[in-house]
């Protein structure tokens, strides 16, 4: 017990006193004598005190077990611990900042008029219509151009309708009211698209968006085709679009009530039936298999860019396991890319598509023309409003998966090169990715 209680490191120091024990043997003085220089030294910790026999309480609270427990803790589980603690503080800053930028968007939305919110894509897609027969009509002709501009006009027009129209659509960006907007997905999707709406809605709105860039569940962490040849899926298969869709869209249907079945498949056949019909009787086809390869052409026409543009957003970017992706405003920083724009693009894809990807991502309700407005590039936005929130997002995440092992096959490297180079983009919010 002497031993117990003596001080280490007490006896024997030089200039400094012995402790006093009380009469009772219970207590010890905390203060202790002046140093020779004359200054008044402070109390000692409870190292200086002793260490108490086993089941006394030590000064300050707490047990002789517990400290000794506390001082065995391993370092792993604390170093874990602080770990925990860091991710929760950035969990919390990405919601704040998340927050922010949502309620600068909200304020712009809320400002825009019907025609900067809906007004400008309506019309893009109502003078698209207008264009229609000026296409057909061209058909007829029997020189070279004018019957080249009618396939281009048909080709534009169809994917102006088919990409963001349906694509609108999907997200209810064209109007206000839901009732219309399922109205003009059915009109957009099936009609013009021979897909299903049901199903187009749910892959791309549920799925696409909500798991963007998730191994196993986005659909965009993997390539639709990947037993075929990087060549023929880029630059052969998608002259088979048209036919792949509705046959692709049947097979859906299995998913779906029988009533919704049945009239998605009236509505592909009353798309599919009017093109051909048109075909034979405006733009005067002598022959079935003459109209079927025009249709075929006219609606493959952009599929190449539609393909390759849905690659390169996504697949080679980061991906992400189920359990450990990142906040939302981080996962689209990384996982999503915005392209360059281009005129053509722009017009029969959308700027949500095309240079707008993040942001459509971030904010899927807004329209094309609102996610240019919104954008960090927008000329009217100063740097301490949409622009500035953008700006200020998370630019790291942990990468549990490179993007290379999703691919099948060849072109490996080039996809990892890219998921290295995209780890640490110096901005999350710019108006271009790497290209």
């Amino acid at each position: 017990m002497d031993s117990a209680a003596r001080a280490p490191g007490v006896a024997g120091g030089p200039g400094l006193g012995r402790a006093m024990l009380a009469e009772d043997g219970a207590q010890r003085e905390d203060k202790r004598p002046n140093a020779p220089n004359g200054l008044q030294q402070p109390p000692r910790s409870v190292a200086q005190r002793g260490t108490p026999a086993p089941g006394q309480p030590l000064p300050g609270g707490g047990s002789r077990t517990e400290a000794t427990v506390k001082d065995q803790e391993p370092e792993p589980a604390r170093k874990d611990e602080d770990e925990s603690s860091e991710e929760s503080g950035q969990g919390r800053h990405e919601e704040a900042l998340m927050a922010e930028l949502s309620e600068l968007v909200r304020e712009v939305v809320k400002s825009s008029s019907w025609w900067e919110r809906h007004g400008v894509d309506v019309c893009i897609l109502a003078l698209s219509f207008l264009l229609l027969p000026a296409g057909f009509l061209c058909l007829r002709s029997v020189r070279a151009v004018p019957f080249l501009a009618g396939v281009v006009i048909l080709g534009v027009v169809h994917h102006t309708l088919t990409v963001k129209g349906s694509h609108l659509a999907s997200h209810n960006a064209l109007t206000e009211s839901k009732s219309w907007g399922k109205v003009w997905a059915i009109f957009f999707i099936e009609l013009c698209s021979a897909f299903t709406a049901e199903q187009a809605t749910y892959n791309h709105v549920k799925i696409h968006h909500g798991y963007t860039n998730v191994i196993g569940l986005g659909d965009s962490s993997t390539w639709k085709l990947p037993f075929l040849n990087r060549y023929v899926y880029m630059f052969i298969a998608p002259l088979a679009v048209p036919v792949i869709t509705p046959l692709v869209a049947l097979d859906l249907l299995r998913n779906v009530k029988l009533k919704t079945a049945l009239r998605t498949i009236c509505f592909m056949l009353l798309g599919l039936y009017s093109h051909y019909w048109i075909l034979l009787h405006v733009s005067g086809f002598q022959s079935v298999w003459s109209a079927l390869l025009c249709m075929l052409v006219t609606r493959s026409l952009l599929a190449h860019p539609y393909i390759h543009v849905n690659i390169f957003q996504h697949i080679g970017l980061p991906m992400f396991a189920a359990d450990r992706k990142p906040k939302r405003i981080q996962l689209m920083s990384l996982g999503v890319l915005n392209l360059p724009r281009n005129a053509l693009l722009d017009w029969s894809f959308g700027h949500s598509l095309i240079s707008c990807h993040v942001e459509h991502h971030l904010f899927p309700g807004l329209s094309d023309n609102m996610c240019l407005k919104v954008a960090p590039g927008a000329p009217a936005e100063e740097a301490g409003g949409v622009r500035g929130a953008f700006r200020k997002a998370p630019c790291e995440a942990e990468v549990t998966q490179p993007a290379a092992s999703v691919h099948p096959g060849r072109g490996g490297e080039r996809a990892d090169a890219r998921t290295q180079r995209d780890k640490r983009r110096p901005e999350a919010g710019s108006r271009h990715g790497p290209h």
